[in-house]
């Protein structure tokens, strides 16, 4: 399954989602976020049953701030539309599986 690009017009559907969703703030210029980049789509195209998210911070300020981001890159983990995790920050592959599996 690929990253899928969340805007405030399909956020709703996201938050929604009968999966566990990882919600990543992001900028285009962003060198940490670069680097978090492909690890996301290995764990998107390896693990089916989570909805991988991204959302450019740039683009999307109102969201950035409904979730209180001032940090990026910033991961988000949501279960039935409730936040259970957040970190700022990159992390290696297995800290970011860690965070949706646990």
């Amino acid at each position: 399954m690929s990253i899928i690009k969340v805007n405030k017009s399909n956020f709703e559907e996201i938050k929604n989602s009968e999966k566990r969703v990882l919600l990543d703030f992001y900028a285009d210029w962003c060198g940490p976020c670069k680097m978090v980049a492909p690890i996301l789509e290995e764990i998107a195209e390896e693990n089916p049953q989570y909805t991988i998210c991204k959302i450019n911070v740039d683009e999307n300020p109102d969201l950035a701030m409904e979730f209180g981001v001032s940090t990026i890159p910033n991961l988000i983990v949501m279960e039935n539309g409730a936040i259970i995790k957040q970190i700022a920050g990159a992390r290696p592959k297995a800290a970011i599986l860690k965070m949706l599996e646990e």
